[in-house]
C-alpha cells in the first residue's frame, strides 16, 4: 500500500474492518469491553502525537513571517483575504483544527455508540483517525523531520476530496497573488 493515496488505503482499510467486524461477537461484554479499551487507547494515542506536536512547535518557535492569501468562503463574490502570520502561528493553527476534528470525532462517536447502540464503527474508528494523524503535514515536519518542501510547504494544500471540491480553491502563496492582495487592501492584521 505504500504507492496509494491515503483515501484509498482509507478505504480498502475501511472495507476490510467492515468485515473483521462481522466476525466479531460483540454480544459478549469481554469482546466489546476489549473493543471500546482499544478505541480510547488510539484516541490517547492521537492526543499524545498532537501534544508532542505542540511542544515541538513551541521548542522550534519559528517566527518566520508567512503570507497567502487566504480564498474566500464557498458562495462568495468576494476576493481572497490576505493573511499575515508566522511559522509558528500557523502551524498551531493547524493543530488546533486537527484536534478538534478529533474531537468531533469523539463525540460523534459516543453519540452512535452510546445512544445509538453502533458497536461496529469503534473497531474502524480506532484505526483510520490514527493513521491520518499519523499521515498529517505536521506529523511529517515535526514528528518524522521532513523538510517543508513541496506538498510540506506552508500554507499547505487542501487534501483531496469530497469537501476540498466544494471549497472555492485553495490558499495562495506566490508572491503575485499576495502582492495583489496587499494593493487591493484585502488584507488583514499581522496575526501573533
Amino acid at each position: 500500500m505504500a504507492g496509494l493515496s491515503p483515501q484509498i488505503t482509507n478505504l480498502i482499510i475501511m472495507l476490510g474492518m467492515m468485515q473483521v467486524s462481522k466476525r466479531i461477537p460483540f454480544e459478549d461484554p469481554n469482546v466489546l469491553t476489549i473493543v471500546r479499551v482499544v478505541y480510547l487507547a488510539s484516541n490517547v494515542v492521537i492526543a499524545l502525537i498532537y501534544v508532542y506536536i505542540q511542544a515541538q512547535i513551541n521548542k522550534k518557535k519559528d517566527l518566520t513571517t508567512l503570507k497567502y492569501v487566504e480564498p474566500p468562503p464557498m458562495g462568495s463574490t468576494e476576493e481572497g483575504k490576505l493573511v499575515t502570520t508566522t511559522i509558528q502561528a500557523y502551524d498551531k493553527d493547524q493543530l488546533k483544527s486537527l484536534f478538534r476534528g478529533q474531537m468531533m470525532g469523539i463525540a460523534i462517536m459516543a453519540v452512535m455508540h452510546l445512544y445509538m447502540k453502533y458497536t461496529n464503527p469503534l473497531l474502524i474508528q480506532s484505526i483510520l483517525p490514527l493513521k491520518s494523524a499519523l499521515e498529517s503535514n505536521l506529523t511529517k515536519i515535526h514528528i518524522y523531520g521532513q523538510p517543508a518542501i513541496g506538498d510540506l510547504k506552508r500554507p499547505f494544500k487542501a487534501a483531496a476530496g469530497f469537501m476540498s471540491a466544494m471549497q472555492q480553491g485553495q490558499a495562495q502563496s506566490d508572491k503575485k497573488a499576495v502582492e495583489a492582495a496587499e494593493k487591493s487592501g484585502r488584507g488583514g492584521a499581522k496575526e501573533e
